[in-house]
Parts: structure tokens; C-alpha cells; sequence
């Protein structure tokens, strides 16, 4: 018996093909989006302003036409011997459509208007309309605000939607749904309209159950007092369960069999818990790539400043699933080599037959902790944890006429490693343990440097996942129990679960220097993020203005 995930990332979706008794990854295939990210233009040539990021709908149904066929073809595999199909998802990524699901930028009509596009998770230009919810809720007293860490983020799904009302209330009013990507897909998969208790919980501000009363999103906008009842809709579905069966025209298309079982849409981040064994309270688990997103289940509701959410249920059935991330990671790396690097160390790395990345790496680690006199903020897209604020941005300190590439990219790699280190402290000063952290993705998968740093910044034990697909596997683990294969994720888990041997361990000498490095980053972190100098702000708008 088989089973297929879909995990649907930044640049490219990928489909693995799983052997549901033991977890044995038969084959995979990454299919890129020929659209990719949207942040200067549409497809129409129409330039987008600042801070946008959309994507292209079609992109993801070319995903299933292209992986699904490509595994099936490589593995060898009987279709008929697939019994359910899962995905995961990047959120929020919210997207509008017709009452039959018809993507608004799929009309004519809208094909040159951003706002009928997918809003990516980055998109960070709805951060006026993410202020206007938290100033609104805390002026109202509402008691979900503390469940975030006390700020929506512009990340998030109403923070979006609200822009569009606000932006263009035209195309608002042609809206029929709002709907997560990953429900969207699931729509097209099953030809049923469901939307996820994962993504209703962390993006969409769904606590216990229920969205904030009418009269709050009133008070926002009269015109979105019934903004729930008109657009969204108030049925959710859980996680692991079976959202549909599979209809034929996807079903050919895919070379699958109709009617399988389609389980319900999770996100990329939630969905890893379980590939990597992480079914127990205490374990962080980190999806490294472009960003981190940092997932974690505890047995007691805790308010944790700057969280992204907390939901019961939201990871793993009767545990509190918690979230936090860093908004730029691999990102800030990929930016530094893309911009920084002299020539001298192209030529190098293609001498030693190393690619850039592996190059500074090696290099870097050729230094003791702190040789190179440099400390970095990680906000080169902004702040998601703990200060949930798009509008600060990267900061180096340091540097002087001998400062080298390597020691800039290891500076980086260390600042990434102290945002998590303050994302732990946030949690375990509200009674949330963190016990060790594990990690997938290809970031940690490829650099033994970071491993370390990690470990020794934050003074845990830092594992890897069994699998380079993690995502995927977890999708794959969910399709098993929508298939009724397993009776619960914890139970996949037991069998399908991944961790590789390997345990790195913090250096003692190594982190005594680092807590000191860290005190000093904290200074810079609540000196620079917490108002007591906005010159990051201010410089922003200065280039706002001059981009007209």
C-alpha cells in the first residue's frame, strides 16, 4: 500500500511517493513554479509596489500534472496500489474565487489586477490593515489577541483580505470566497470545499473553535461585519481526517485511480511534526528553508509573547500546538551570496569544486567563536518572532576594513541561530519547555556549520530528519490515516517516522562565548526593535518615498 504528499513550498512543489507500511520514500519529484514568486510584476507586465509577493494558482494544479505521473512513472508502482493523496502548504497564502472555486485572476477581467492573485505568505503590504486589527483588538479587549503573542501578523489571512476591502473595494465585493492555497487545492482535488483547523486556527484567528464576534470585524470596517458568513464559512475540518475522494478529472490527469482518499489540507511546518517522531511536548521542531517556522506541542496553554499562534489540536491531536518563525533564513544566506561576494571567491569555490554556499562554509568554520568581531540582526524580511514587525530590517555590526566574506556569512548564520535562541527563551519564561530542537529541510541537511551554531547558541541537541522531503512525508503520513491505513498520526508516526543517527551536541567552550554574544544581541535587539530607535522604520519610508 502507497501513499502520496504534496508539498508545496516558496519556488516549487515536490511529490513523494510512500510506502505507507514503513515510511520507505520510493520516489519524488520537484516540479519548479513557472510563475515563482510575484513581487515586481505580474505575468501582464503590471508592476506591483513594495512589499508585495503573489503567487500564480495555475502553478499548483501543473504541480499534480507533473510529479504525481513522474513518481508513478520512476517507482514503477501499480496506481492502483496508491489509497490516498495528502498536501501541505506555505500560510498564509490566501487566494479569491468564485462560489465554484474559479480563481478571480483565472477571469479576463482581473487578470491584470494583483489583488485577484494569490497573497504569498511574505506578503508584507497589508501591514497597515495588520496594525488597524491588533490597535482594534486591543481597544476592545479581545481575549483571542493573547493567543497570538499579541499581534496578527500582515502574514496573515484577514490582515489581506482587509487589504482588498480597503485597497479595492470593488474587487472585494466580487468575491465570493476567500480561501487558503491549500484548501483551494483540496477544492480541486475533491470538487469539495473544506478549510483546515490548522491554517483556521494559526492565520485566520479561529480560537476554540469560533472566529472573533461580528461586531469586532465591524468595528474594523462596517462593510466587514459579516465578512466570515459572506467570504469564508464557519465549518472546519481536522487534521488527518478525509476531506474527499478523488474526482475523476484530477484522477486522470494525474494518472491515479478516482476516488481515493484526499485527506485534509495542513501546513508544510505542522505537517513535519510527525515525519521527524515529534508527537511528544517539548521538542521544537524547525522547518529550515528560505524562512524557519518552528513548531512545538506542550500539555498547558501558555500566552508566549510574539508567538504566531497557539491552537489545541493544531499539531497533534489533544496536545497544544504552538508556532513561531524567522521570516528570513536561507533567504538572508541566498541574498549574500546572490550580492556580496567578491569574485575572488567564485574563483576559489569553483577551484576547490565547491559551490559558493559550501565554500564560505568551510571557511567559516576554520574560525574560533567570535574570531570574526561581527554581530548581525536577522531581520532582513522583517521580524515574525518576537516582535512581529515586517518593517525592521537587517543590520550588520562590526565589520572593518579586514572583515572577509567568510566571516560576514558566519555572522549570519549566527544571527539566524540567536533569533531561535530568543524564540526558546520567549516560550520558557511563559512555562513552555523546550527540550531539544530537530530540524528539516535542505539548509540544516547540507550545513554541518549551522548544525553546530545552532546547537551551541541555544545549549540544546540538535537532530535531523530521516528525510530530505519531510514535508512531503508528513503529507504522505496524513494520507494514511484519511485512507484509513493508520487509526491516528501518532500511530504513522511509530512507523513512518524519520530521524537520522546523528545527535549534535552543544561545545561548552563554544557556548560560554556565545551567551556572551547573545547578551550583546539582545541589546541590539530591544534597542532597535522596540521603539527605543525606529531608524529602520524611518529609512523605510524614505524609500517608499522615492519610489514613488
Amino acid at each position: 500500500m502507497y501513499t502520496i504528499g504534496l508539498d508545496f513550498g516558496t519556488l516549487s512543489g515536490r511529490a513523494v511517493l510512500v510506502d505507507a507500511r514503513d515510511g520507505a520514500e520510493v520516489a519524488e519529484s520537484v516540479f519548479d513554479y513557472p510563475h515563482g514568486v510575484m513581487d515586481s510584476e505580474l505575468p501582464s507586465g503590471r508592476k506591483l509596489p513594495p512589499d508585495w509577493a503573489l503567487q500564480h494558482p495555475q502553478d499548483y494544479l501543473d504541480v499534480f500534472a507533473h510529479t504525481v505521473p513522474d513518481v508513478l512513472r520512476e517507482s514503477g508502482v501499480d496506481p492502483s496500489d496508491v489509497k490516498g493523496i495528502a498536501i501541505d502548504f506555505t500560510a498564509s497564502s490566501p487566494m479569491p474565487t468564485t462560489n465554484e472555486g474559479t480563481p478571480l485572476c483565472f477571469l479576463p477581467e482581473f487578470k491584470h489586477e494583483p489583488h485577484a492573485y494569490i497573497k504569498l505568505w511574505k506578503h508584507h503590504a497589508a501591514q497597515r490593515q495588520a496594525d488597524q486589527i491588533n490597535e482594534t483588538a486591543r481597544q476592545l479587549g479581545e481575549s483571542w489577541l493573547p493567543r497570538y503573542g499579541g499581534k496578527i501578523s500582515s502574514e496573515w489571512f484577514f490582515s489581506k483580505l482587509l487589504q482588498i476591502l480597503q485597497e479595492r473595494p470593488d474587487i472585494y465585493a466580487k468575491i465570493d470566497r476567500f480561501i487558503e492555497a491549500a484548501d483551494w487545492v483540496i477544492w480541486q482535488l475533491t470538487g469539495v470545499e473544506t478549510r483546515n483547523t490548522c491554517t483556521a486556527g494559526y492565520k485566520a484567528m479561529v480560537q476554540d473553535g469560533v472566529f472573533p464576534a461580528s461586531s469586532y470585524f465591524k468595528a474594523l470596517d462596517p462593510a466587514f461585519e459579516n465578512v466570515v458568513d459572506e467570504k469564508v464559512g464557519r465549518e472546519f475540518a481536522e487534521l488527518g481526517s478525509k476531506a474527499g475522494e478523488l474526482r475523476p478529472q484530477m484522477a486522470e490527469m494525474m494518472g491515479l485511480p478516482a476516488g481515493i482518499a484526499v485527506a485534509v489540507a495542513n501546513v508544510d511546518a505542522h505537517v513535519t511534526a510527525p515525519a521527524v517522531k515529534a508527537t511528544d511536548p517539548g521538542i521544537m521542531v524547525m522547518v529550515m528553508g528560505t524562512s524557519t517556522c518552528h513548531i512545538l506541542s506542550g500539555t498547558e496553554l501558555g500566552e508566549v509573547d510574539g508567538m504566531c499562534g497557539v491552537v489545541m489540536g493544531g499539531i497533534i491531536p489533544g496536545l497544544y500546538g504552538y508556532e513561531a518563525g524567522q521570516s528570513a533564513v536561507g533567504d538572508i544566506f541566498a541574498w549574500y551570496v546572490d550580492h556580496g561576494v567578491p569574485p575572488e571567491y567564485h574563483r576559489a569555490a569553483e577551484e576547490a569544486g565547491l559551490n559558493l554556499h559550501e565554500y564560505l562554509e568551510r571557511e567559516a568554520a576554520k574560525q574560533a567563536v567570535g574570531e570574526h568581531g561581527l554581530l548581525a540582526l536577522d531581520w532582513w524580511n522583517g521580524n515574525r518572532s518576537t516582535l512581529v514587525d515586517v518593517d525592521l530590517t537587517g543590520m550588520m555590526l562590526g565589520m572593518n576594513l579586514a572583515t572577509r566574506a567568510p566571516d560576514i556569512y558566519r555572522a549570519l548564520i549566527e544571527a539566524t541561530a540567536f533569533g531561535t535562541r530568543e524564540i526558546i527563551e520567549a516560550f520558557e519564561a511563559r512555562g513552555v519547555e523546550v527540550r531539544e530542537l530537530v530540524a528539516a529541510g535542505g539548509l540544516p541537511e547540507k550545513n554541518a556549520l549551522l548544525r553546530q551554531i545552532y546547537a551551541d547558541v541555544t545549549g540544546r541537541t540538535f537532530r535531523l530528519s530521516g528525510s530530505a522531503q519531510a514535508p512531503a512525508l508528513g503529507s504522505a503520513m496524513h494520507a494514511a490515516v484519511a485512507a484509513g491505513i493508520y487509526p491516528n498520526i501518532q500511530a504513522a508516526a511509530e512507523r513512518m517516522g524519520k530521524l537520522k543517527d546523528e545527535v549534535v551536541r552543544p561545545i561548552a567552550e563554544n557556548q560560554q562565548t556565545y551567551d556572551r554574544l547573545f547578551r550583546e544581541y539582545k541589546t541590539l535587539y530591544e534597542y532597535f526593535g522596540r521603539g527605543a530607535n525606529d531608524v529602520m522604520k524611518r529609512l523605510k519610508a524614505i524609500r517608499h518615498e522615492a519610489l514613488g
